[in-house]
């Protein structure tokens, strides 16, 4: 009988759930909105329905299956309470007990866990990644901001309050680019892909680099991909943004190397596509700030999960690691 560990992804937009099978494949998955109604039980009898009807798909599917819980990953989950606190882009305001509101329509047997998406994606890395044999690692997560999962020891590190890891908001530059957050000079401003757009702007000014194949692009339309693309053509700005890019995003890994001493850093998200461009000015800054009993030793890994299935793999390891205790 094959084992099956359900994700589900809550988004600011999409709500996703999975299927996941012990080697990490999506056996079948299925979408919805989240919702901008607000209104919290109404989305849990709803996300609820939902994963009733994909087991009863895997049924259809003629699978032997055993359903063993749900793992959920969502903007600001706490795994100690199973809670979402405070989410800005979700329309539930407050404190919402995500986990208790499924218990009540699951309340057989099933191990229910929730976390944020970027310790779901480490933990995703740990049990159905690349990260298989190591016992101390540090995933950074690269897209519209910059979210990173401790490993030490073999166990995520959620700190005191269930919040620890947040890696992208420690300060690079003191008084620089307002973040996300609201906070200035945050890693996320520079090495998230709404950072990479910043970076190109600014040089694009900085040089009046009017022959760039970025110049006729609108700052809403420019994307990451658009930036590797040119790169590819050797546009220069293009070029640079990858360099400068690189040498925050160094910066800030050496930070985190000095804090932890892990075995290797994952970089997972849409950035990291662009593969050496972004790798290789990576490591050189990471090396270039570290302590000399660190240097060469750590190192700077792509993810080994599914782009496109990442979110719902990671949050359904979730449930093997319960399994576990």
């Amino acid at each position: 009988m094959k084992k099956i560990a359900i994700g589900i992804d809550i988004g600011g937009t999409n709500t996703v759930i999975g299927a996941v099978d012990q080697e990490g494949n999506v056996m079948v998955n299925r979408t919805i909105d989240t919702p901008k109604h607000g209104d919290f039980d109404k989305y849990m009898a709803d996300l609820s329905s939902e994963i009733k009807e994909l087991i009863n798909s895997l049924k259809l599917m003629n699978e032997e299956t055993e359903i063993l819980g749900i793992g959920l990953g969502a903007p600001n989950g706490n795994y100690y309470n199973g809670t979402i606190e405070y989410a800005p882009n979700l329309s539930f305001k407050g404190v919402v007990h995500l986990v208790d509101g499924l218990k009540k329509h699951f309340p057989d047997s099933y191990a229910i866990a929730l976390t944020n998406d970027a310790n779901a994606a480490a933990i995703g890395e740990m049990v159905y990644g690349g990260a298989k044999e190591m016992k101390n690692f540090v995933m950074y997560t690269l897209g519209t901001g910059v979210g990173s999962g401790i490993i030490v020891n073999g166990d995520l590190v959620y700190g005191h309050d269930g919040f620890a890891g947040e890696c992208g908001h420690t300060t690079l530059i003191p008084g620089g680019r307002v973040c996300g957050c609201g906070s200035l000079g945050h890693l996320e401003a520079y090495c998230s892909a709404p950072g990479m757009k910043r970076t190109a702007f600014e040089l694009i000014a900085q040089y009046n680099a009017e022959d760039s194949l970025l110049a006729d692009k609108s700052y809403k339309e420019l994307t990451s991909k658009m930036i590797y693309e040119a790169a590819e053509k050797g546009d220069k700005i293009a070029l640079e943004v990858f360099q400068k890019t690189g040498d925050y995003l160094g910066q800030g890994l050496a930070d985190t190397v000095h804090h932890l001493a892990p075995e290797a850093i994952f970089l997972f998200g849409g950035p990291t596509a662009a593969g050496d461009y972004i790798f290789k000015p990576t490591y050189e800054s990471m090396n270039r700030h570290l302590l000399p009993i660190f240097k060469d030793k750590i190192k700077i890994l792509p993810s080994k999960l599914k782009l496109g299935d990442a979110a719902i793999v990671g949050a359904s390891a979730l449930v093997w690691k319960e399994l576990e205790k």
